[in-house]
């Protein structure tokens, strides 16, 4: 390959690289540069966060369309978010200043005008959602050719976020169908900071083309400062103790306020409600202080205007600003110089905590720094495993995990994404407007998601459409879209695989505020974007709300769950608490809860088998696996051994442990696990006629297929297995 490729870059970015004062470019540039300028080969860019990414896909991308202008839009940018689509716009526009290349972008906050020069000049760089792509391949066939025809490069930012999700199965079709139907063959270049298997992440950025895929990777690590922090609230069971409770609750939120109120700082939390409630909070301390009130709230049932509000104020605010956020904020926006990044409990996975650390140390050489706040809710009386703080080991495992060994979860691609498989016939058909059957077979099934489906399983699927009028014959015997299926794909949700809820938009007088799942009655109050609001009005027909500012409770309107944890998680967790170690990032109080943990945990023989006697009848079966295993174990409990072994009751705390109360005692439970795991065929884990959905549009799929697709993709006898009967997981740096 050849040296340092600089001049080999159009002039227009050598001077944004001189106004910039750079004094070198990055290794992975380079790197980058060099495979783009010398190779056909696809490219996944897996460097760390503020490593340089965005420049190194769009540099040599730019060059090209510099020194040989496309006929066409030359550069497709897919983002998963529309902040993120909004933030490389404007980074773009920057950097094309003095170009002559124009920059697009096209989602549902973008004017139809805009949207309208792009159709009748079709050129630059066009920045867009899949959803917004699924519009387009739907909807304007005849202008594919026209916006595509001469595609070079399609950049797929934050690639982790795609791979094993029904989106990116989605977007893998896309661009299949894009290259056919546009005859182009562009170069795709996949960009993330949070990968540790590039194996899969390059078949996955590969599938269905001929080209090898070459990975770029940032050598060396940043500075880390990590700090754990543990506050226990005592069970209200009397006056004392509730007064106990409100005391320590005050102290929580004042130690979060005292932590970010003068800085600019980002609060991650698991969930929308975590996210209001923690903002209501601290604009109460600031009230209560008479201090400014520069609190924000960051997720994705707020107002686009309120949102890009809180990002301003962050980016280019003089600050302090402090923001909670979901994972909203967790992908690549830069959101400048953050001075700290905390976060409410503990994240899922370790791939979400190395991102949501990426957001803090992005210039220079500054620390990645995150302090993690964990509180726990503590009842002496509670059973044994309830008296675990979970959320401190997990915190922990996903620390050590990725600070000792780089781990982050791979990505389990879907076999048979049924659900998907509708949706892609659907709107390949709405695209089309009619097809004989097997021509939209070859269509479909050739699609690189679709491999493993076969063309038996295509034509009851097809069957099953006709039969419920989701599609139906013509005289000619060709196949177009039912009045039924008509009702689903001509709504605008339908350009979306992943679930979204019936939300209601709610405003003060004519201002949108954001939106909620569950709609109160009038005269009742909720918190949004960080304030209280009584509701006056509830227009059922049009989904909207109207609500005024209030004083009072604050309640829970978006329906929703933890995130999954892999078996590593898991298993780190309980290596944690047989071990003796502390770790220097431990506050002293989370110490202290750490040893009282490991001590109950020795004392109690929690860590020596994964059944032990929980009084009574009843049994703890703490089988330390991920989410996906705790499931398969718990149908296999259900449906296996309930019946032979008398078992009354099986309540699942996921994914930590489950109670299991009936005649067995603790070691014929064991035995009869590890012989069930051993003889036990995944289908034989579902009921008679029983097909989970595993997906958004898994409903109007055979059952008979659904129920295929839940044994091959919603359970792991293997894993589970593995988790249960076999050695410690080895980790390697």
């Amino acid at each position: 390959m050849s040296g340092n490729p600089f001049y080999k870059l159009a002039p227009f970015i050598q001077e944004y690289i001189y106004k910039k004062r750079w004094e070198t470019l990055r290794p992975a540039q380079v790197e980058a540069l060099n495979i783009c300028f010398d190779t056909r080969n696809h490219l996944l860019i897996a460097a760390g966060t503020a490593s340089g990414k965005t420049e190194a896909a769009f540099f040599p991308a730019m060059s090209e369309l510099h020194e040989r202008p496309a006929k066409s839009v030359g550069i497709l940018y897919i983002g998963p978010l529309k902040a993120l689509i909004n933030d490389q716009f404007e980074r773009m526009k920057d950097l094309l200043i003095e170009s002559r290349i124009p920059v697009w972008h096209w989602h549902g906050d973008v004017s139809q005008a805009e949207k309208t020069k792009l159709m009748r000049n079709p050129s630059g760089i066009l920045q867009i959602t899949p959803e917004s792509l699924e519009g387009l391949l739907m909807n304007r066939p005849n202008a594919i050719p026209a916006l595509f025809q001469d595609l070079r490069y399609i950049i797929i930012d934050e690639v982790h976020a795609f791979m094993g999700a029904d989106r990116g199965i989605q977007v893998l079709s896309q661009i299949t169908r894009l290259e056919r139907m546009a005859g182009c063959r562009p170069r795709r270049v996949g960009l993330s900071a949070t990968l540790s298997d590039y194996d899969s992440a390059t078949a996955w950025l590969g599938a269905g083309s001929p080209e090898q895929v070459s990975v770029v990777t940032s050598p060396g690590g940043r500075k880390l400062r990590l700090r754990v922090d543990h506050f226990s609230f005592p069970d209200a069971r009397d006056e004392e103790q509730a007064e106990q409770l409100q005391n320590a609750r005050k102290a929580y939120y004042e130690y979060i306020y005292e932590t970010t109120h003068l800085k600019k700082a980002l609060i991650f939390t698991n969930s929308r409600s975590d996210a209001e409630l923690t903002t209501l909070e601290m604009r109460r301390v600031a009230a209560r202080r008479s201090q400014p009130d520069v609190f924000y709230v960051h997720h994705g049932s707020i107002s686009a205007m309120l949102r890009e509000e809180a990002e301003s104020a962050l980016k280019i605010g003089p600050g302090p600003a402090v923001a909670a956020a979901t994972l909203t904020l967790e992908l690549g926006i830069d959101l400048g110089e953050l001075e700290r990044v905390v976060q409410l409990g503990a994240p899922y996975s370790a791939s979400s905590f190395v991102q949501r650390l990426g957001r803090s140390g992005r210039r220079g050489d500054s620390a990645s720094e995150m302090l993690f706040v964990v509180q726990e809710e503590v009842d002496e009386e509670a059973p044994l495993p309830a008296r675990m703080p979970w959320t401190l080991l997990r915190a922990i495992a996903v620390i050590e995990l990725y600070v000792r060994y780089k781990w982050v979860e791979p990505h389990d691609i879907r076999r048979m994404p049924v659900g998907t498989l509708y949706h892609q016939t659907m709107s390949m058909l709405k695209s089309i407007g009619e097809c004989e059957p097997a021509e939209l077979a070859r269509a479909v099934l050739t699609l690189p998601s679709f491999k493993h489906v076969t063309p038996d399983e295509f034509k009851v699927f097809l069957s099953y459409l006709i039969q419920t009028d989701h599609i139906q014959w013509t005289e000619e015997q060709t196949l177009i879209i039912g009045l039924t299926g008509e009702k689903i794909v001509n709504n605008y949700r339908f350009y979306a695989v992943f679930k979204d809820d019936e939300d209601h938009v709610v405003y003060n007088g004519s201002e949108e505020i954001g939106s909620i799942t569950t709609v109160p009655p009038p005269g009742y109050c909720f918190s949004l974007a960080g304030k209280l609001w009584k509701v006056v009005e509830v227009d059922t027909k049009h989904k909207a709300v109207y609500v005024k500012a209030a004083k009072g409770k604050v309640d829970t309107l978006w329906l929703g769950s933890g995130g999954d944890i892999h078996t590593k998680v898991m298993r780190k967790m309980r290596e944690v608490l047989a071990d003796s170690a502390i770790y220097p990032y431990l506050s002293p109080q989370a110490v202290n809860r750490l040893e009282r943990a490991r001590r109950l945990a020795r004392e109690s023989g929690l860590l020596r088998d994964i059944v032990i006697p929980a009084g009574g009848d009843s049994l703890f079966v703490l089988p330390w696996v991920g989410s996906k295993q705790f499931r398969t174990l718990e149908r296999m409990l259900k449906h296996h051994l309930a019946d032979r072994l008398s078992l009354r009751s099986i309540v699942p705390m996921e994914p930590y442990y489950m109670v299991v109360a009936g005649n067995s005692d603790a070691g014929t439970l064991i035995q009869e696990i590890a012989a069930e795991c051993s003889r036990c065929g995944e289908e034989q884990l579902l009921a008679p006629e029983e097909a989970p959905y595993l997906g958004k549009y898994d409903e109007f799929v055979a059952p008979d297929l659904v129920r295929r697709a839940f044994v091959v993709d919603g359970l792991d006898l293997k894993g589970l297995r593995e988790g249960i009967l076999g050695e410690p997981a080895e980790f390697s740096s």
